[in-house]
């Protein structure tokens, strides 16, 4: 003979891991969706990066991408190459460092100061290992690849600070500080590079 409150806190309980169960299923599914969908975004850049370079043409990833590759941008000393996405929206921040309109695009030809940012917990986390006289290299869509060395790195707070894109030629990388923050702030890190000698 069985006894119905013990049948029924048998099923609750077997309901209750059932739901547990599945919910962990669906969050670690969701976590390999998200980790896939980076890693084929990555590729689909790459795809696209090559296309501008074959023919110097702007090639979107996906058709329905609001960004697409400008350059190239390495740091041999810390193993990171990142394309280079136009406009540094959230969207295509997303996908990697964009180049802030309103600067230079990066070897145009023209001077002043190209400004690339990225965020600070992905594509830009190295930012805080680069050190000066560190080389970057820069390359275009025109294929053009130009050393930079490191001059520094500051923390400068948005709201009052502004980088002037017509002050001298170089490059400026720019993400939020510090770099182990949750929250949202106003503190920047930005660090400077300029031309190598032999990129004159």
């Amino acid at each position: 003979m069985t006894v119905p409150g013990k049948n029924a806190a048998a099923l609750f309980w077997a309901a209750a891991i059932a739901l547990c169960l599945g919910f962990g299923i669906w969050q670690a599914g969701q976590g390999v969706y998200i980790k896939a969908k980076a890693e084929l975004a990555q590729i689909l850049l790459e795809r696209a990066w090559q296309r501008t370079l074959i023919d110097g043409n702007s090639h979107k990833a996906w058709p329905w991408a609001d960004t697409w590759p400008v350059a190239m941008l390495e740091a041999p000393a810390h193993g990171r190459r990142q394309i280079v996405l136009s406009n540094a929206s959230g969207e295509a921040l997303a996908f990697g460092p964009g180049h802030l309109l309103g600067s230079p695009l990066p070897g145009a030809g023209a001077g002043g100061t190209s400004v690339i940012a990225g965020h600070r917990d992905t594509h830009f986390s190295f930012l805080r290992n680069l050190k000066s006289d560190d080389v970057v290299i820069l390359t275009t869509a025109n294929g053009l690849a130009r050393r930079y060395i490191v001059d520094g790195a500051d923390i400068v707070d948005a709201r009052l600070t502004q980088i002037d894109p017509s002050a001298e030629t170089g490059i400026a990388l720019v993400t939020c500080y510090p770099f182990d923050a949750t929250e949202r702030g106003d503190l920047r890190y930005v660090v400077f590079a300029t031309p190598a000698p032999d990129a004159i």
